[in-house]
């Protein structure tokens, strides 16, 4: 997307515009190696926490720059490098299951690509199977790989559908997703009730009949 100079950048980003379905990565994201990525981003959160004022020489802070890097690349950044893919291993539908499967409350852990701050809630996936099926929970590692990177809630929700429709050879996947945003709840309008609701459907999912009885096994109480 090609923004105009007389945009606010600010406002545009708490309205969660995203170019595209697509994380937008440079072409030289994978040339530095995850320890060179982590002794790079070291220094530069150790300049940011300079200028805020802080002193690293204190025996609570000293360590944060690293643990912030190693955190930023392994952990809530790690779905960026393709390495760290699920491998979604599918299997013959041998028992026929015809019907949808739904995996719901799926824990969403993501963080917003435009505050960088974080994105929590639940994601329920199904999809019907058109003689294959992936093991349960794979459908949570991806959705998990997918959230580990700067998102958008709307992002994130497609790359799932997608995912999960290439691996099954199926286009009858559908994802709703339900979760808070911090930089909603906790700056700016600190409205802390809200959620963000996104949804995909893909195939049969697109039917008002079938969308409509996986939003209703996503009501079933399932606590035990």
């Amino acid at each position: 997307m090609k923004i105009d100079n007389h945009f606010d950048i600010d406002a545009i980003g708490d309205d969660h515009v995203s170019a595209s379905s697509e994380t937008p990565l440079r072409k030289d994201a994978f040339e530095l190696s995850n320890s060179e990525k982590i002794e790079s981003i070291k220094e530069d959160v150790k300049q940011i926490m300079e200028t805020l004022g802080l002193d690293l020489t204190d025996d609570s802070l000293k360590g944060t720059p690293n643990r912030v890097a190693k955190m930023f690349v392994n952990e809530i950044f790690g779905g960026l490098h393709p390495d760290n893919k699920p491998n979604a291993s599918t299997f013959e539908n041998k028992y026929k299951y015809g019907e949808m499967l739904v995996e719901k409350n799926i824990t969403v852990y993501s963080t917003c690509e435009h505050h960088l701050l974080p994105i929590v809630g639940k994601a329920h996936v199904a999809y019907i199977s058109k003689g294959t099926v992936v093991g349960l929970s794979k459908m949570n590692r991806i959705v998990d790989y997918y959230a580990k990177r700067p998102q958008v809630q709307e992002r994130l929700t497609i790359q799932i559908v997608k995912e999960l429709q290439e691996v099954l050879g199926t286009e009858d996947v559908a994802c709703v997703m339900d979760a808070k945003h911090l930089c909603v709840n906790s700056r700016g309008i600190r409205d802390i009730a809200s959620s963000t609701v996104t949804s995909e459907f893909g195939g049969k999912f697109k039917n008002k009949e079938t969308r409509r009885e996986f939003l209703d096994y996503i009501k079933l109480d399932t606590e035990f």
